[in-house]
């Protein structure tokens, strides 16, 4: 029973994820900001981050999305990063004059943070997701960030 059961689990999140079929370009007016995002995934709003932009979860919950823009105040992605104060423990770091992007787990969610610098304007999605689900969503996430532009 408790193999049916777990069974039926893993089937329903895989399908969750497996749903990443209708994507839309979300856009922020105000920044430039534009990135792809999967609407059959991130179909309910939840709420306003800082500066501008759009929170968005999956129905089940199990998901958050935010796609933020803020104004640059002149700080290189390193330092924005650590005014940021991320969690200790990030797994994947990479900073570059124009980018940064971290990554880690915590509390069995994966946290994805991946942020371009252009034309006065930080551009931003964080990402949150079942880490049991890390390789359904690696192409997600992977389109969600190549998509991310600004200005």
């Amino acid at each position: 029973m408790k193999i049916a059961a777990a069974v039926i689990v893993a089937l329903c999140a895989a399908s969750s994820v497996a749903r990443a079929e209708s994507w839309t370009t979300y856009r922020i007016a105000e920044s430039g900001t534009a990135v792809d995002i999967p609407v059959s995934i991130f179909s309910e709003p939840a709420g306003k981050p800082d500066g501008y932009g759009e929170r968005f979860r999956a129905s089940d919950g199990r998901a958050d999305l935010t796609v933020q823009a803020v104004p640059d105040q002149g700080l290189s992605p390193a330092e924005f990063l650590a005014r940021k104060n991320p969690p200790p423990g990030i797994i994947y770091k990479r900073i570059t004059p124009g980018f940064f992007v971290v990554s880690s787990v915590k509390r069995d969610a994966i946290w994805y943070d991946r942020c371009n610098f252009s034309r006065g304007y930080v551009h931003c999605v964080l990402i949150h997701y079942p880490a049991a689900e890390k390789r359904q969503w690696d192409r997600i996430v992977t389109r969600i960030s190549h998509s991310l532009s600004g200005g």
